[in-house]
């Protein structure tokens, strides 16, 4: 299957990648300081499984029309640039709520709202342009074609970014929910920093939109 010197570049060639603050990172922050430690976590995992999908859709085929046509991959950028402006709209008009929000954190929560929360990383993480590329452009080029079994070498090669992502948008998502903690203890501060988190989420779909392939 995959050789061990593939296995390695194809790590070290992750971690770069994903050291350098895209989208989905930008994205549980925002989360952690509009919503909190729990929010984070579960938008971390929202993503990653989201940057899978993205690792099947490659192994299948889809993943080269998008990164092939302009059309498609303007669709799918789009579709995730608004979906953080709306995202980041909510947590701006919602943010003097934080402190009734954080004082219930104790109480018990319906399923359903963990559960949409982790379909919003989901949809941002499959709609992140530089998942696409990464995957599309970069996931085949370490692929062995004569040791054939093409598709289960990318869904094996996919699993080493998911788990490098996993680590590091939930640190992030800690280090800006502990952040957020602070700011808790004044009114102001946590209404403030509840702004914030949206407008990151608002700078961020403006930024998805206006950047990526011009051709």
């Amino acid at each position: 299957m995959v050789s061990t010197d593939r296995f390695l570049a194809f790590a070290a060639m992750s971690l770069l990648v994903i050291v350098i603050p895209g989208p989905s990172v930008l994205f549980v922050i925002g989360r952690a300081l509009a919503h909190g430690r729990r929010t984070a976590v579960a938008t971390a995992v929202g993503n990653v499984f989201g940057s899978y999908l993205l690792v099947v859709a490659v192994a299948v085929g889809i993943g080269s029309l998008v990164e092939r046509s302009v059309t498609v991959y303007l669709a799918v950028k789009l579709a995730g640039a608004a979906y953080l402006v709306y995202l980041g709209v909510q947590a701006f008009r919602h943010r003097k709520e934080l402190k009734a929000s954080m004082i219930g954190t104790r109480q018990v929560r319906p399923a359903r709202g963990d559960l949409r929360t982790v379909l919003d990383g989901v949809l941002v993480g499959v709609t992140n342009p530089k998942g696409v590329v990464f995957f599309a452009a970069v996931l085949p080029q370490f692929v062995d074609h004569s040791a054939g079994h093409v598709p289960v070498q990318m869904l094996l090669l996919g699993l080493v970014p998911i788990t490098i992502g996993l680590v590091t948008d939930t640190l992030w998502g800690l280090t800006a929910s502990a952040a957020r903690a602070w700011f808790a203890r004044s009114d102001r501060r946590l209404s403030l920093i509840g702004g914030a988190g949206g407008f990151t989420m608002i700078g961020l779909g403006v930024t998805v939109a206006v950047t990526g392939r011009a051709d």
